[in-house]
């Protein structure tokens, strides 16, 4: 049973489709912001009412796999109902644990969240290609995702490229698998500015079952996910906050 969350964020989930629970899925998630707040607030707690919007369907949010090795953390997440963004994992939650899961993969991670600024809506998914073979491998559906509001939920500083502070900030990311960013919210404190935040869940996209799917089949089912990551976006954008000049750039 999912745990209900209430919190100061002001999250809120938008169905444009129907997720049908007799089929597996693979929810890509974008922007990955500072935090990812808007992912957490729908798919790891019922403060958005994920089990209603989509019946029959059970959300588990994978996040980086190092973090279920801090004492007492681990015990934290796996109450909130993460997973690992691990292989095995993935596997499992594809393959043996029935229908009606949807895995849900915040794409861009580490480097993401380093140009994660307001106003800014640039996402790390040009060359991020393996959960696109994980679906192939399974036959999960892929659904593009996006949070409007998570980039604006706190201040960072950003180094640019080449700096000794952003050379460091990658070097960390290397090692440990995330980065490490200067950020502040509200009252220049760490909690996010009181910036409501709208997860637009997509569409569908069918993917066919390939027990090992070629590099064309992948670069096919990537292609249209980008697509429809961006259609999704621009259809979106205005009632979710943003202005129409907004642009959209993946990298």
């Amino acid at each position: 049973m999912k745990r209900r969350c209430w919190c100061d964020l002001q999250s809120q989930l938008v169905k444009t489709a129907e997720l049908n629970p007799n089929k597996n899925y693979i929810l890509g998630c974008h922007p990955h912001g500072i935090m990812s707040a808007g992912a957490f607030a729908c798919f790891t707690t019922e403060s958005c009412g994920f089990s209603e919007v989509f019946p029959g369907v059970r959300a588990s949010l994978a996040i980086l796999a190092g973090l279920f090795r801090i004492p007492f953390f681990r015990e934290y997440i796996m109450f909130a109902g993460l997973c690992p963004v691990s292989k095995p994992s993935l596997v499992h939650l594809l393959s043996k644990s029935g229908e009606g899961n949807a895995v849900v993969i915040v794409i861009g991670g580490a480097a993401e969240s380093l140009a994660s600024s307001p106003g800014v809506n640039t996402l790390v998914v040009k060359h991020r290609k393996g959960f696109v073979r994980l679906a192939l491998e399974f036959g999960a559906d892929l659904v593009p995702v996006y949070s409007f509001g998570e980039n604006e939920l706190f201040r960072q500083l950003i180094f640019s490229e080449g700096s000794l502070s952003r050379r460091l900030q990658d070097l960390f990311k290397k090692i440990m698998g995330f980065a490490p960013c200067l950020f502040v919210g509200e009252h220049l404190a760490i909690m996010p500015y009181r910036i409501p935040v709208t997860t637009v869940v997509g569409s569908p996209i069918p993917v066919p079952k390939r027990v090992t799917p070629t590099e064309a089949e992948v670069d096919h089912y990537h292609g249209l996910y980008i697509e429809a990551l961006s259609k999704l976006f621009h259809e979106h954008k205005v009632s979710c906050g943003l202005s129409e000049s907004h642009k959209l750039r993946i990298i």
